[in-house]
């Protein structure tokens, strides 16, 4: 019996400690319920109903800004190249057409061009499109056109950060419209309210646009950084110019003398016809009476003379 006894305690202590692990894990389990799915499911959808909009896109986080990531990616740098490129040539005409076959010869384009006159020189200024790793190779051939480089400079725009935030954006919004494309699906098929499939329509269209207005800008980027431009300055040199300036034309001088001395004298024949015609007879009507004043005062003043007499 004394045995016994002391395996009984031993085994009522071991069951009191395992009852009390058991309740003190169930009221740890009933401090911190988990909410259901469902719940919050219907929560969103509520929400979402009721404001009729939702944020497109979420922001990078301010510790990690897209040109960090750009860099942590190994990704290549997006350069937009441009230059400046002004030559004096001998014949500018021909200058401008080598020009183009230039462009044409590396894969690329000419996307304006004008030839205007001063005087007698005649000038051009042309933008040339060339594929960015021929850049160098372009400008190189364009200057062999040239008798003297005038003015040359080149500028490079770095647009990698705003490509990378248009790509997380537009990340961001694509999967916003699927989500919303979802919702617009369950809207339908449990409220099949008009209002609340406007709602969520509108929002459907907005981040379409949205997302059509990223990628036209990273179409617009990638066209940019694929093609470099050239703006091309072409004006004649000061040695090419000739002694004599063309279009000098002594007998067309010679013309034109003649044709002012005609107006002159005709001029002068018109203004002695008018003082003929029209001045000295206005003269003369004025004249008369002037004659006879002075003729009647000498008369008066001789008679006087006389009677003193």
């Amino acid at each position: 019996m004394s045995n016994r006894f002391p395996r009984l305690t031993v085994v009522v202590l071991v069951c009191t400690i395992a009852a009390l692990a058991l309740v003190l894990a169930g009221c740890g389990a009933a401090s911190t319920p988990l909410p259901r799915p469902s719940v919050i499911e219907t929560v969103v959808v509520e929400k979402a109903l009721e404001a009729g909009a939702r944020q497109p896109a979420a922001p990078l986080p301010a510790s990690t800004p897209a040109w960090d990531q750009a860099a942590e990616e190994g990704e290549e740098r997006m350069l937009i190249r441009t230059a400046e490129l002004a030559i004096s040539v001998k014949d500018t005409a021909e200058t401008a057409e080598k020009a183009k076959a230039i462009a044409n010869d590396l894969g690329g384009y000419v996307a304006d061009s004008q030839v205007y006159q001063q005087g007698e020189l005649l000038f051009a200024h042309m933008t040339l499109r060339v594929p960015a790793q021929d850049f160098e190779t372009a400008l190189q051939r364009l200057k062999e056109l040239a008798i003297e480089v005038q003015r040359e400079s080149t500028h490079g725009e770095d647009v990698t950060e705003e490509y990378v935030d248009l790509q997380a954006r537009l990340k961001n919004l694509e999967l916003t419209e699927k989500e919303l494309q979802q919702l617009l699906t369950e809207v339908r098929e449990r409220t099949q309210k008009a209002e609340d499939v406007l709602a969520v329509y509108r929002e459907l269209v907005q981040v379409r646009g949205q997302i059509e207005q990223i990628k036209g800008r990273m179409q617009y980027l990638g066209r940019r950084v694929d093609f470099a431009s050239i703006r091309l300055d072409i004006s004649p040199h000061e040695l090419s110019k000739p002694v004599v300036e063309p279009g000098w034309a002594p007998l067309v001088t010679l013309r034109n003398a003649g044709r002012s001395l005609v107006k002159a004298l005709r001029g002068l024949a018109d203004l002695l016809i008018w003082f003929v015609v029209f001045l000295l007879p206005i003269l003369l009507i004025l004249a008369i009476p002037i004659v006879l004043l002075m003729l009647l005062v000498r008369y008066l003043v001789r008679r006087r003379k006389e009677r003193k007499l």
